[in-house]
């Protein structure tokens, strides 16, 4: 029910996410993770908001850090499984630009990236940044085989506020008005996600997200799960802050009760750096992604 009471160990305070960061590894200056670490401290005004319009879709094969579309992905007799990488910050702050970094390693196995913009709270709602999220996997649905990508083996990821979005196109209900069948996500990867956010509506978040309790309710995947779904990997840093700790092991075991799902804590890692380790072919992290995709082959859906 809407009004229940927020479950205990959720990251309920500005400390949980904080506490992450200060146990933080030495990475690379020009990293994701320090991006957001910059972002966290200083959060800038939206970069651009997309309004009603759908989210940006941005395509990314050899030169990840390019900021034009370049080519195609794949080969048009013989498309590419794609993965769709939906980038974090709050829901408020970073860009598509700070998201296409494990594009290469993927490229490698065979795997086309795309990465999406969303519009930025608090000029866009939370509702309507789902709703964007959704229409670029519509987009990549209806769309993608033009660019050689295979719209049977389409799979989601992203961290914090992208681990989020990822389980809000993961849950079933929305699929049918966008003329997509429930299976058109084949597996999925939220990374150190928020699954409940009720908990939000009494923290220092809520400045942009601007919640009561019943959105909070609607808007977390934990709550929405009902039925069968995608095959999941469920990942975590093991350095995390204890609230999503707690509900990405909540969101599994949830998860698990309908659908093949994995739990992957992943050790000397925190909230911001996890994410990068899709970037390197020799981590768990990267080795489970392409591991699900490849699994995809030959588990192929019917056309919606």
């Amino acid at each position: 029910m809407g009004g229940d009471p927020p479950p205990r160990g959720c990251p309920d305070r500005a400390s949980d996410v904080r506490s992450a960061d200060r146990r933080r590894i030495q990475r690379p200056k020009h990293s994701f993770a320090s991006a957001v670490r910059r972002d966290h401290r200083r959060i800038p005004r939206p970069i651009r908001d997309r309004g009603t319009g759908p989210a940006r879709i941005h395509r990314h094969l050899l030169r990840p850090a390019q900021p034009t579309e370049i080519g195609r992905l794949g080969n048009l007799r013989r498309p590419r499984p794609v993965f769709i990488a939906i980038h974090g910050g709050y829901w408020r702050a970073l860009s598509r630009h700070h998201t296409a970094f494990m594009a290469r390693a993927l490229d490698a196995e065979g795997i086309a990236t795309v990465t999406v913009d969303y519009g930025l709270a608090p000029e866009t709602t939370l509702e309507e940044i789902v709703r964007q999220v959704r229409a670029a996997v519509a987009w990549v649905y209806h769309h993608g085989a033009g660019h050689g990508l295979d719209p049977d083996r389409i799979v989601v990821g992203g961290s914090s506020a992208g681990g989020h979005l990822t389980g809000a196109v993961m849950v079933p209900g929305w699929q049918r008005a966008l003329g997509l069948p429930e299976t058109v996500v084949r597996g999925a990867m939220p990374i150190s996600g928020l699954f409940d956010l009720r908990p939000l509506v009494d923290s220092f978040a809520n400045e942009w997200l601007e919640l009561d309790i019943e959105r909070a309710h609607a808007l977390s995947p934990l709550l929405l799960v009902d039925g069968p779904g995608p095959a999941a990997v469920i990942a975590v840093a093991d350095r995390d802050g204890a609230g999503f700790l707690t509900q990405t092991h909540r969101f599994h075991d949830a998860w698990a009760e309908h659908s093949p799902c994995t739990l992957l804590v992943v050790p000397d890692r925190n909230h911001y750096d996890i994410f990068l380790d899709l970037a390197d072919s020799t981590t768990a992290l990267n080795r489970a992604l392409v591991g699900m995709i490849n699994g995809l082959e030959d588990q192929r859906s019917p056309a919606g």
